[in-house]
C-alpha cells in the first residue's frame, strides 16, 4: 500500500506532518486508488495541490480488475470534480450529497445507502462505514484473502448489501454480542417470510420461549414478534419498489388489512396506498 500526494511533504488538517509520501503514480497489475473524506462543509478545490490531485485524477482511465476507484465520505466530491463520476452511481455523506449533485449533475447520487456498488467505482457513505470489505469483495481476486481474514477478527452481525438502506430493520438491533441472539436474528432476516413464532426462535436459540424473549428485550430493546413485524414490513416495501422486485423475499402478510395495520403502526404512511392497491 503506497500513501501519495501530489506534493511531499506535507501536513494533514491537524498540523501534523506526513512523510514518505510517494508521488501519485500507479502501479503495475490490480490496482485500487482511494480517496478519503476532507473536513468541512463544502469542499473546496481551489488550492494548487488539489488541483493537481484533480489533474492527475483526470488522466485516470478507470476499468474493473485493472485500476479501480474507491471513495470515503467526502472523497466522493474530489472524483466528481474530476469527472470520474459522470454517468454512474455514487453516495457521500449525507452532508456533502446535494453538494455531489450540484458539483456532478450527471452522477444518480444515491441517498440512504451506506456504500454503493457500481464497478469500477466504490462510494461509502461515512469513514466508519467504509465499502471495505464488502465493496471489496467486488475487486477480485485481490481482496479475496483479505476479505476472510478481516471477518475473523472483526464483529459483523450483517453484512450490508449494496441495496440495503443506511438505517434499515435488517441492520437495527444487531448492536449486541449475544451470540445466540445473533444467531435467532440470522435465521429470522434470512426467511422472514417464514412461520415465525417465539417457540421456533427459541429453538434455534436452544433456549425456553420465555428466555429468548427476555434476552431480545434485555441485548436488542425489541420484542421478538415486533422484530419479525418490522423485517416483514421492510421486505414487503422493498416488494412494491420497482427497482426491488426481483430477488427479494416475500414478507407473508397474512392479509392485505394486516399489512396496512403495521404500516401505520410503525409511521410509513407513504406505502400505505401501495397497500391498498395490492388489496383490490
Amino acid at each position: 500500500m503506497d500513501f501519495a500526494s501530489p506534493r511531499r511533504p506535507r501536513s494533514v488538517s491537524v498540523g501534523v506532518a506526513l512523510s514518505g509520501l510517494c508521488r501519485c503514480r500507479r502501479n503495475g497489475g490490480s490496482t485500487w486508488i482511494v480517496l478519503l473524506g476532507l473536513p468541512g462543509h463544502t469542499i473546496a478545490v481551489d488550492s494548487d495541490e488539489t488541483q493537481e490531485l484533480l489533474h492527475w485524477l483526470r488522466g485516470q482511465h478507470f476499468e474493473r480488475d485493472r485500476l479501480e476507484l474507491i471513495t470515503v465520505c467526502a472523497g466522493a466530491l474530489l472524483a466528481a470534480h474530476a469527472g470520474q463520476l459522470a454517468g454512474r452511481r455514487a453516495t457521500t455523506h449525507h452532508h456533502h450529497l446535494d453538494e455531489l449533485r450540484q458539483v456532478e449533475p450527471r452522477c444518480e447520487v444515491v441517498s440512504n445507502r451506506v456504500f454503493v456498488l457500481d464497478p469500477p467505482v466504490y462510494s461509502s457513505a461515512r469513514r466508519d462505514d467504509r465499502p471495505g470489505p464488502d465493496a471489496a469483495s467486488h475487486c477480485e481476486p485481490a481482496a479475496k484473502p483479505w476479505r476472510h481474514r478481516s471477518r475473523q477478527t472483526m464483529v459483523m452481525a450483517l453484512r450490508r448489501g449494496p441495496q440495503d438502506p443506511e438505517l434499515s430493520p435488517f441492520l437495527a438491533y444487531r448492536n449486541h454480542l449475544h451470540a445466540a441472539l445473533h444467531r435467532v436474528q440470522d435465521a429470522v432476516s434470512g426467511q422472514p417470510q417464514d412461520d415465525w413464532t417465539v417457540p421456533r426462535m427459541a429453538e434455534v436459540a436452544h433456549t425456553s420461549a420465555r428466555h429468548l424473549t427476555r434476552l431480545f428485550v434485555e441485548h436488542a430493546g425489541i420484542a421478538p414478534l415486533e422484530y419479525l413485524r418490522r423485517l416483514r414490513l421492510a421486505t414487503a416495501s422493498w416488494r412494491w419498489h420497482p427497482r426491488q422486485r426481483h430477488g427479494r423475499p416475500k414478507s407473508r402478510a397474512s392479509a392485505p388489512t394486516q399489512l396496512r395495520r403495521a404500516w401505520h403502526q410503525f409511521g410509513d404512511r407513504i406505502a400505505v396506498g401501495r397497500a391498498k392497491a395490492a388489496g383490490r
